[in-house]
């Protein structure tokens, strides 16, 4: 390769130049060059003139080559109109696509430095950069980042509207975004309802608003839009149901914690029956709670707990111990223990090595004090017992399905809130007519004794508009909540150094 060819290569971004030299400048590559002898046309006029009256000199920095930073010593020629009376009698040349008016780096390099600070922004994108051989400061990289356009916004017909936290629980905004896209639109100051309703106003063409719950923005978006269509989004309906349902499962614990069968021998089963046992005498002998916890030593939310509940099976806890190597020997050491519960545990480690037992002796020994070789299965929470009723029963496994027959039958309430869970985990598939099966949903479940569930169709009523919409067309906010997830990103990145004008810029750039 001559060297013409090498330099068109390595170079090849000032090939609009006439490059005469390039030297080792130490630390830097220095490139001697000039610009061509074309005409040019006047910038008031437009004229074109190639009649010099002087030349300037340009010191530029572009991209880096071989991991140093590249310095063009540029000439540039005073032209002079030859138009008379024109505004400009001289005019320096400018060089389109290499170099802007007043710009000490060349267009390319500038666009690198702003692709940088628009991902990692002011400080980590200049730490980025002085290691890519363009040393900038914090300062220089957010004036890039601001100099970036941005595109022009066309409101869509669909839109999705969310608030996230600018300082949580003191400062909110408000994000738009095109709901069937997820294109970012707006990003508001507040999620104050007069602020989104006058962003409202000057966008008339909007038939379609997304939103959760909220109502400051269902009353901004009535009174811009009267005629607008305001979907409730189906994950937030979903949310709320299954708060629901696990207090209702939570309140009926009494009925169906007593299909758990009791762990024979277990420490905190027995201190948990005694203490409910004591709390209980003396509540029924008139004693107060505060001075219950004074004679029992113990702490005054621990006497409420016990007093709440009125069978002590509903304060078992269930474990959460990953598995170990001590499982696949637990039927072996619960018979041994059951046969004789003073067998040392150096016996029933010398014979579980014997099966093939490879782990440390510590290991079982804390096995064997957290009770997990006496207990059958673990106990159920609320919690669990609720995410057996909220899981699709075609993702569960055999026992679990067999655990979930056991908890629903325990009483009517309980077998009522599992239909009612199917019922409106079908609905949640947008169909039409699936308004009136809501209908004949609220129904039912007024008709059961289940009051959480109760106060949950009454909000539905409020806002069955919104809600018949959600469950009916195929809009949601899903779009809207993922923007959010990285507006969180964002935020992370800045630290909250920055103020709203850029935080909006970064959300908005493309």
């Amino acid at each position: 390769m001559d060297i013409n060819s090498l330099m068109a290569t390595v170079f090849s971004g000032l090939s609009v130049l006439v490059v005469e030299d390039v030297a080792d400048g130490g630390g830097a590559v220095v490139v001697t060059a000039r610009t061509r002898e074309d005409a040019v046309p006047c910038p008031v006029c437009g004229t074109p003139t190639a009649k010099v009256h002087g030349y300037h000199g340009r010191t530029v920095a572009d991209v880096p080559v071989d991991a140093r930073q590249v310095v063009v010593r540029l000439r540039v020629r005073r032209l002079v109109c030859p138009v008379l009376g024109c505004g400009r009698q001289t005019f320096r040349e400018q060089i389109p696509g290499l170099l802007e008016r007043h710009q000490r780096r060349t267009v390319r390099l500038s666009w690198q430095i702003s692709q940088v600070a628009r991902e990692l922004c002011g400080r980590a994108a200049a730490r980025l950069a002085g290691m890519l051989a363009v040393p900038v400061s914090r300062s220089t990289a957010l004036r890039h980042l601001r100099r970036l356009p941005l595109p022009q916004r066309v409101v869509p017909s669909v839109i999705g509207v969310d608030d996230f936290a600018l300082r949580r629980r003191h400062r909110y905004a408000t994000i738009i975004t095109d709901a069937e896209t997820g294109r970012r639109v707006a990003v508001l100051p507040d999620r104050e309802a007069a602020t989104l309703e006058s962003w409202l106003r000057e966008h008339p063409k909007i038939e379609v608003v997304c939103r959760d719950g909220s109502a400051t923005y269902a009353e901004a978006i009535r009174r811009a839009l009267p005629g607008g269509v305001q979907v409730s989004d189906r994950w937030h309906l979903w949310r709320n149901f299954c708060d629901k349902v696990q207090l209702e499962v939570r309140a009926h614990a009494g009925c169906w914690a007593t299909i758990n069968p009791p762990r024979p021998g277990g420490v905190r089963e027995q201190t948990t029956r005694e203490r409910w046992n004591k709390v209980h005498d003396l509540l029924g002998q008139g004693v107060g709670l505060l001075d219950c916890s004074r004679r029992l030593a113990l702490s005054l939310n621990t006497v409420k707990r016990y007093a709440r509940m009125p069978e002590p099976q509903a304060l078992r806890i269930a474990p959460t111990y990953r598995p170990t190597l001590v499982d696949p020997y637990r039927d072996h050491l619960r018979e041994r223990r059951q046969a004789d519960p003073a067998v040392p545990i150096t016996h029933l480690l010398r014979e579980i090595r014997e099966l093939g037992y490879i782990g440390s002796a510590n290991l079982l020994v804390r096995y064997l004090n957290q009770g997990r070789a006496e207990g059958d299965r673990p106990v159920t929470t609320p919690r669990h017992a609720s995410r057996l009723l909220l899981t699709n029963p075609e993702n569960l496994r055999p026992k679990e399905s067999t655990l979930l027959e056991k908890i629903a039958a325990t009483c009517p309430e309980m077998t009522a809130l599992t239909d009612l869970v199917r019922g409106f985990a079908v609905l949640l598939k947008p169909a039409e007519g699936n308004d009136v099966k809501l209908t004949d949903w609220i129904t039912t479940a007024r008709a059961v004794d289940l009051p959480h569930l109760r106060s949950l169709t009454n909000g539905l009523e409020i806002d069955r508009a919104a809600v018949n919409a959600g469950l009916t067309l195929p809009y949601h906010n899903g779009r809207t909540e993922g923007v959010n997830t990285r507006t969180k990103r964002i935020m992370r990145q800045m630290h909250g150094r920055a103020g709203f004008d850029l935080l909006r810029h970064r959300i908005l750039l493309p």
